[in-house]
């Protein structure tokens, strides 16, 4: 039996692909406990420092990364369970989590497909992709977050057309806007984020958790409690075995063997 998202991992980096294209990857109770499933496997592997979040476009003629929420499921009476407790819609969007997420995206990423974009650390997208919160025009509100992430992600002007007119726009003003960190050619949006992923598993991975968390709490933290929490951070990463061997690593002019302890 196919799962209905799948979990692989390739050395540091776990790839969690969206496997619904028959449904345009639209999320039902079974893809956001399989996605929070994932991010528990992810979370808790020592081995796995980084992941990917993907989708199966095969065989649809326009692909979509996610359509949303699947109405289907909202109008048999199942609304309620594409959110989890942990991580609310889709298993993901509200997930506390310490490790990096890079959105792999080739096709349209509209309602809810987009909010689980914007959940994510970092976008890959491809030139024919594009992004969307369609729900004004049904008289729905995006309730995943984007109505408050888009702003962070492209500006609050830019943001504003997309949300009221419910438009969707191109990778390529996402890309123009900072949403997108690489555009890359139709089909290519996995390999283009198994790069960036593996140019981040270069760094010290307790660094890059502690620094993630930091840039996150920028957006809604005040000065006092950053300055607070980059001091912890600084003195935990300080301590750890991982930054004797990095300062080793610089002086013996070798690549330092992180162990993410």
């Amino acid at each position: 039996m196919t799962n209905i998202v799948e979990y692989e991992v390739r050395e540091k980096i776990a790839i969690i692909t969206l496997n619904r294209p028959e449904a345009r990857n639209a999320v039902n109770g079974d893809v956001a406990s399989g996605i929070e499933a994932a991010i528990d496997k992810l979370e808790q592997d020592p081995e796995v420092w980084i992941g990917i979040l993907a989708a199966n476009t095969a065989g649809q003629e326009r692909p979509v990364f996610c359509a949303g929420a699947d109405l289907k499921a909202i109008n048999s009476g199942n609304a309620a369970a594409l959110n989890t407790a942990r991580g609310g819609f889709g298993g993901f969007v509200y997930r506390d989590r310490k490790k990096p997420v890079i959105a792999a995206v080739d096709g349209l990423a509209t309602a809810g497909g987009c909010e689980l974009v914007l959940a994510c650390d970092m976008v890959v997208a491809t030139t024919r992709s594009a992004f969307g919160l369609a729900e004004a025009t049904r008289n729905l509100i995006a309730g995943a977050g984007g109505l408050f992430r888009l702003p962070r992600a492209i500006g609050r002007a830019a943001a504003m057309e997309a949300i009221l007119t419910g438009e969707p726009f191109s990778a390529q003003r996402a890309y123009d806007l900072g949403m997108v960190n690489k555009l890359v050619e139709p089909t290519q949006a996995l390999d283009g984020a198994l790069d960036l992923a593996k140019r981040v598993c270069k760094a010290a991975p307790l660094a890059v958790w502690a620094s993630r968390k930091i840039v996150l709490a920028a957006a809604t933290e005040s000065d006092k409690t950053l300055i607070e929490m980059t001091n912890k951070e600084f003195g935990a990463v300080l301590s750890s075995e991982d930054t004797k061997e990095g300062l080793t690593a610089f002086i013996e002019k070798r690549p330092p063997n992180w162990k993410g302890k």
